[in-house]
């Protein structure tokens, strides 16, 4: 398959998942963030009715939950794993979660869950959101992708098969990995 985009640190395939990761060698990290919570609009309150939150229903993302096999087949192709929203997907038993603490207030949820193939205990990073200029509807901060690599210093390659507005591949090359 020929890359939609390559420099010297990073290769970016546009399609979708289950067809290019099998043909992909081993990487040292899987950092993701799928979708999940499909079809959630803001609930009763609607605080997140800031102008032009709807036009992201028509933009084709994230209009279904990956299955079981996807997640297996992530988990074989690296080392470690991180995977944003793990909580909602049938994974492993494990002791590494992760936490972000996002304190948005409304009817946001209070924080994420990431789920770890880590034998570590559970970590939490607080960073509040409010003033990113969001575009992708469920971004995560660059500072929160670069907190994740920083638990895994030795990985050089990282894979994001989910890659959204692409926050997990920026941290990465901020990072040189």
């Amino acid at each position: 398959m020929k890359p939609y985009y390559q420099d010297g640190a990073v290769t970016i395939y546009h399609g979708d998942c289950r067809e290019i990761v099998p043909t992909l060698g081993r990487f040292d990290l899987l950092l993701t963030d799928p979708p999940y919570g499909i079809g959630e609009h803001g609930g009763a309150c609607r605080t997140r009715g800031r102008p032009g939150y709807a036009k992201h229903e028509n933009l084709g993302w994230d209009k279904e939950t990956p299955s079981p096999w996807v997640f297996q087949m992530l988990l074989e192709k690296a080392d470690v794993a991180i995977i944003w929203g793990g909580n909602y997907f049938p994974l492993p038993p494990s002791m590494g979660w992760l936490y972000w603490r996002k304190l948005m207030g409304g009817d946001f949820s209070d924080g994420e869950l990431a789920w770890t193939s880590r034998k570590a205990a559970l970590r939490e990073f607080t960073k509040c959101p409010k003033g990113m200029d969001k575009w992708h509807p469920c971004e995560k901060p660059v500072e929160l992708l670069t907190w994740c690599l920083g638990l895994v210093p030795d990985a050089q390659t990282v894979l994001d098969p989910f890659a959204g507005s692409g926050t997990t591949g920026r941290a990465a090359k901020d990072l040189g990995r």
